[in-house]
């Protein structure tokens, strides 16, 4: 049986206040790049919950996911190099706007993250050739233009925050 392709699922947090940005500046295989505070989705969390994480893990704030703004699909490249092998990868990232919350202070920012930036939707758009993913400036044009989905059309079943390993066989 042939192995089944499975997209990277990643959750974004767009967060924009007083008309800016909230940006993250990280340490990439290419260079430092700017991203929407974002990251793989864990196992045993709600897309809601994991959005909600990184967004603290990234940008030391809290942040309540209020609206869906997208789901969306990106295929990102990598040539090998002496360090690592050539990556062929499809994100398949939720992207939620919403609310905000206090600086948490005692904490630190995520390993690779340089630092946290406000960036107007021009210096966004003007610094689309650093952007790690062609997803930043998507999810903000997507703000910009209106878009919001309720939370209403996600559902996470009890069963995915209460995993158990699967037997041989395929049961639980």
């Amino acid at each position: 049986m042939k192995n089944r392709w499975k997209p990277s699922a990643t959750v974004a947090a767009i967060i924009e206040h007083q008309g800016k940005f909230l940006l993250v500046e990280e340490h990439t295989p290419e260079g430092l790049r700017l991203n929407n505070p974002a990251g793989h989705l864990d196992e045993g969390e709600s897309l809601v919950d994991g959005c909600a994480r990184e967004a603290l893990e990234e940008t030391m704030h809290l942040f309540t996911p209020t609206h869906l703004l997208g789901v969306y699909m990106s295929r990102f490249q990598r040539q090998a190099s002496t360090e690592q092998a050539a990556e062929d990868i499809t994100y398949l990232r939720f992207a939620f706007c919403g609310s905000l919350g206090a600086l948490q202070t005692g904490r630190s920012l995520d390993t690779g993250i340089v630092r946290t930036l406000w960036l107007s939707p021009d210096e966004v758009r003007a610094s689309a050739a650093r952007h790690r993913s062609p997803l930043v400036l998507q999810c903000m044009e997507d703000y910009l233009r209106g878009q919001r989905y309720p939370m209403s059309l996600i559902h996470t079943d009890a069963n995915v925050m209460n995993l158990q390993p699967v037997a041989p066989g395929g049961t639980p």
